[in-house]
C-alpha cells in the first residue's frame, strides 16, 4: 500500500507537470520540466526501495505527459492514472480478506527451509552458500514482516495469528544463530537434525487459516543420534524445537537493521548525471523526431538505476527487450490488422509477459512493456510507424546512460561496493567484541546485523564485478574479505553456544 500510494501520487504529480510543459508550446518548457523532474527524483532514488521506485515514477510520469499529446482537460490524465492506481491497489490488495497473512508466512515458512538445507549442507563445500541463503531468507522475512511487527505493539496486538507469526519470526532469528554455529562447526549432520527447521515450521506454521493452534509437546531430541547431541550447538537447535510454539522468544529484539546508504555527494552526483543525460536524451530525441519524442528520456530513466542492478547489463537487456518486443508486437499487428479486440488482448498478453520479467528477467520485462506501449500510443491515435525508431532511440539512449557513467563517474559500483565491505567489517568486528559479554536480544541485535551487512557487501562486490573497469585496473578481492568475515560470526556464534548452551533458550544468561 505504502509503495503503490507512493508511485502512483508521483507519476500523477510528474504526468501533470509534464503536460502543463507541453501546452506551454514551448521546448525550454518541457526540457526544464524533465531535468528539475530527473534532478529531484535523482536525489531521492537512492534513499530506499519506496522512494527508488517513486523517484523513478516521477520522472517517467513528466516524460509521458510532456511527449504524448492528450486530449481534454488538463487534470483528467492525471486522474485516470490514479483511477488505475486504485484499481490495482484493490486488485492486489482483495486476496488479504480471506488470505490474511499468507505474505508474511510465505517468507517465514522460506527461512526454515532455507535453515533445513543449510543443515543438510554442514560439512560439505556447499555449506556456506547455502548459510547465505538462509541469510538472504531472514532479511527478506524481516522486512516483509516489519508492518506486522509495528502493528502489532499498536491495534492488533490481540490478534493470535499475528502473534504466532512474530513468535515465529523471534524463533527463525535464534534458528538462525544455531545454523550459523553448526556451519562453524563443519561436522556433517545426521537427516534427523537437518529436518528438525522443517517440524518447527509444521508446528509453527501450520496450513488453515488459523496458526494459533495447541498441537501438544514436540520431543525433538528423539530424532537426533546421540553422536550429534555432543555438539553444544546441536543441543541448542534441539532445545530450540522444544520450546516452539509452547512460549514466546521474548529476548529477541526484532528490529530489523538499518542498512546503509550513500551518501549526500553520492546522490548529488547521480542527481545530475541523471539530469545530464535526460537532458541530452530529450535533445537528441528533438533533433531526430521532432517534438513527442518521448521514448529516448523514458528510456534513459529505465536504464540509469544503479542501484536495480548492474547499468551495463540492465542497458544491454534494455536493447534486447525493446528488439523482441518491436518484433512481436510487429507480428501480432501484421496478423491482426490492429483490431480493437485484438489489441486488447494483446496488450493483456504483453502486460502478464512483463510482470513474469519483473520477477526474472529485465529484458522479458521491457518486450512486455514495448508492447504495451506501442498498442496504447496506437490507441491514443499516433499511428506513425515506429518500429525502427524505438529500436534507434533504446540504443542511443543507452549509449548516452553508458557514457556519462563509465567515462564521468566510472567508479560508482566500485566506491559503492568497497563502502559496503567496510560497513560489514565494522558490523562483523563489534559483534566479534561485544557478543561474548552481551545479553541475549543485544547479540542477536549484533548478529543479524552483521551477517545483513555482509549479505549487502556481497551483493555490491557482484554489482561492481559486473560493471566494465577502466584499463589496467582491478577491483580488490571482496569476496574473500567478505568469506573471511562471514566464518569469523560463525566461529563466534559456535563459541558462545558453546560456553553457553542455554543461550538459545527462553531463560538465556545476560552475558556469556
Amino acid at each position: 500500500m505504502r509503495r503503490l500510494s507512493a508511485v502512483g501520487l508521483a507519476s500523477a504529480l510528474g504526468l501533470l507537470a509534464g503536460e502543463f510543459a507541453l501546452r506551454s508550446g514551448h521546448t525550454a518548457a518541457v526540457a526544464g520540466c524533465l531535468v528539475s523532474t530527473a534532478l529531484v527524483g535523482g536525489l531521492i532514488s537512492l534513499r530506499g526501495p519506496v522512494l527508488s521506485v517513486t523517484g523513478m515514477q516521477l520522472l517517467l510520469g513528466a516524460t509521458v505527459g510532456s511527449g504524448i499529446a492528450v486530449s481534454g482537460p488538463w487534470w483528467q490524465a492525471p486522474l485516470a492514472l490514479l483511477s488505475g492506481v486504485l484499481l490495482v491497489t484493490f486488485l492486489s490488495t482483495s486476496p488479504w480478506l480471506w488470505r490474511r497473512h499468507r505474505i508474511e508466512s510465505d517468507h517465514l515458512h522460506a527461512v526454515y527451509r532455507a535453515a533445513a538445507q543449510a543443515l543438510a549442507a554442514v560439512g560439505t563445500p556447499h555449506a556456506e552458500a547455502a548459510r547465505r541463503s538462509m541469510t538472504l531468507a531472514l532479511n527478506d522475512a524481516h522486512d516483509v514482516m516489519a508492518p506486522e511487527l509495528a502493528a502489532a505493539t499498536r491495534r492488533r496486538a490481540e490478534d493470535p495469528d499475528a502473534l504466532r507469526l512474530i513468535d515465529a519470526l523471534r524463533l527463525a532469528v535464534r534458528l538462525g544463530e544455531v545454523v550459523s554455529a553448526l556451519v562453524g562447526e563443519g561436522r556433517p549432520l545426521s537427516p534427523g537434525v537437518a529436518d528438525l527447521p522443517l517440524k518447527m515450521a509444521e508446528r509453527l506454521l501450520p496450513a488453515g487459516r488459523s496458526t494459533a493452534t495447541d498441537q501438544g509437546p514436540f520431543w525433538a531430541e528423539k530424532s537426533v543420534p546421540e553422536r550429534d547431541l555432543r555438539s553444544p550447538a546441536v543441543r541448542a537447535l534441539v532445545e530450540l524445537c522444544e520450546t516452539a510454539g509452547t512460549e514466546a522468544a521474548t529476548d529477541v529484539v526484532l528490529s530489523a537493521p538499518v542498512r546503509p546508504r550513500p551518501g549526500r555527494t553520492v546522490r548529488l552526483r547521480y542527481a545530475v548525471l541523471l539530469s545530464g543525460c535526460v537532458l541530452v536524451a530529450y535533445i537528441s530525441a528533438v533533433l531526430l523526431h521532432g517534438p513527442r519524442g518521448y521514448w529516448l528520456p523514458m528510456t534513459v530513466a529505465f536504464i540509469y538505476k544503479p542501484d536495480f542492478g548492474p547499468v551495463l547489463r540492465r542497458a544491454v537487456h534494455r536493447c534486447v527487450g525493446t528488439v523482441v518486443g518491436v518484433a512481436a508486437i510487429g507480428a501480432v499487428a501484421l496478423l491482426t490488422g490492429n483490431a480493437p479486440y485484438a489489441l486488447i488482448g494483446t496488450v493483456a498478453a504483453f502486460g502478464a509477459l512483463m510482470a513474469v520479467g519483473v520477477r526474472h528477467h529485465y529484458a522479458v520485462a521491457t518486450t512486455g512493456l514495448t508492447g504495451i506501449v506501442f498498442v496504447l500510443v496506437d490507441l491514443l491515435g499516433d499511428h506513425r510507424t515506429l518500429y525502427g525508431t524505438r529500436i534507434l532511440d533504446t540504443t542511443l539512449a543507452a549509449a548516452i546512460v553508458l557514457v556519462a557513467n563509465f567515462l564521468v563517474w566510472p567508479d560508482s559500483a566500485g566506491s559503492w561496493a568497497a563502502a559496503q565491505t567496510e560497513a560489514a567489517l565494522i558490523a562483523v568486528r563489534r559483534y566479534r567484541d561485544l557478543a561474548p559479554s552481551a545479553t541475549s536480544a543485544q547479540r542477536q541485535t549484533l548478529r543479524r546485523a552483521a551477517y545483513r551487512r555482509l549479505a549487502d557487501a556481497r551483493r555490491a562486490a557482484a554489482q561492481a564485478r559486473a560493471e566494465p573497469l577502466p584499463p589496467k585496473r582491478t577491483l580488490p578481492d571482496w569476496e574473500a574479505t567478505i568469506t573471511a568475515a562471514e566464518q569469523v560470526c560463525d566461529a563466534v556464534t559456535a563459541e558462545i553456544l558453546a560456553t553457553a548452551p542455554g543461550t538459545t533458550g527462553g531463560h538465556a544468561p545476560d552475558s556469556a
